[in-house]
């Protein structure tokens, strides 16, 4: 068995959820109202209900549910093997083994069981990426990891199938965030408990100059016509189920009875190679 790499210092995340500050969880409500208008469009009562998270008991009030609220631990503690619904909210970026996370899900659904995960994408604060890796090119003449690598889109839907479930679903959504200068996007970012803890990042305090530096980098390449800083975030959400004999199966190739041109009463044009 090839066992991931450790990435990511939970211990530390942990450090940093006990600092948290309710005024900075403005994604997280963002994120529950996606998941709320997701849940509206499926046709479906779900009896058993399992919220992994540390804030899941918010999630499960705010959602309306009943449900049994985990902790996102490496190692999922489910109480039992017979959920119909599993919401993974807001911290399967800071997992080591993220395909490990969807087949521990997958396991403790019952067949015909859903999963929606939903958490932060690679193009999550690509300005402060950026102005970090300039600023510290300026200062310090290298690049330390600041930032923790997010998966992307297109890497992540496969996950869905390896980890054995149906009808495999990626997408995702961003929004920009402006604000006053960078020390106050960096406030909320430890207020959402979403600051460094890449295993092999620098442990020394950041000098004065960096940040300084880093500031005017930001507002130099990053800044509106306000004269604030932009922040961007990406919400990726994963939706699969666990596989059952009475779930819809994809046609065989060939036996469709429509031509997609037709159905979108569009023109096929065909490609011509040299």
């Amino acid at each position: 068995m090839t066992i991931p790499p450790i990435l990511f210092n939970r211990a530390m995340l942990k450090f940093h959820r006990n600092r948290t500050n309710k005024n900075a969880w403005f994604i997280h409500d963002k994120a529950i109202v996606e998941i709320k208008e997701r849940l509206s469009e499926i046709k479906r009562d779900f009896k058993k209900v399992a919220i992994i998270g540390f804030r899941a008991e918010s999630w499960a009030l705010d959602l309306n549910l009943d449900a049994t609220c985990i902790n996102d631990d490496e190692i999922i503690n489910f109480k039992e093997n017979k959920y119909d619904l599993i919401i993974h909210a807001m911290g399967m970026h800071w997992s080591n083994d993220l395909l490990g996370q969807l087949i521990q899900m997958n396991r403790a659904l019952v067949p015909d069981g859903l999963i929606i995960s939903i958490f932060f994408g690679g193009q999550t604060l690509s300005e402060l990426r950026v102005a970090c890796a300039y600023a510290e090119s300026a200062v310090s003449n290298g690049i330390s990891p600041r930032i923790a690598p997010m998966g992307e889109i297109r890497d992540l839907g496969g996950l869905l199938q390896r980890a054995g479930l149906a009808l495999p679903v990626a997408d995702s959504m961003k929004f920009n965030v402006s604000y006053k200068t960078p020390i106050n996007l960096m406030h909320d970012l430890r207020g959402m408990a979403e600051t460094n803890i890449i295993s092999n990042r620098k442990k020394t305090m950041m000098s004065k100059k960096l940040l300084n530096e880093i500031s005017k980098q930001y507002f130099d390449n990053f800044s509106n016509s306000d004269g604030r800083i932009v922040a961007t975030f990406e919400l990726i959400f994963l939706t699969g189920w666990a596989p059952s004999s009475n779930q819809q199966k994809p046609l065989m190739p060939g036996t469709a009875k429509v031509r997609l041109a037709d159905a979108l009463r569009t023109v096929e044009n065909k490609l011509e190679k040299d």
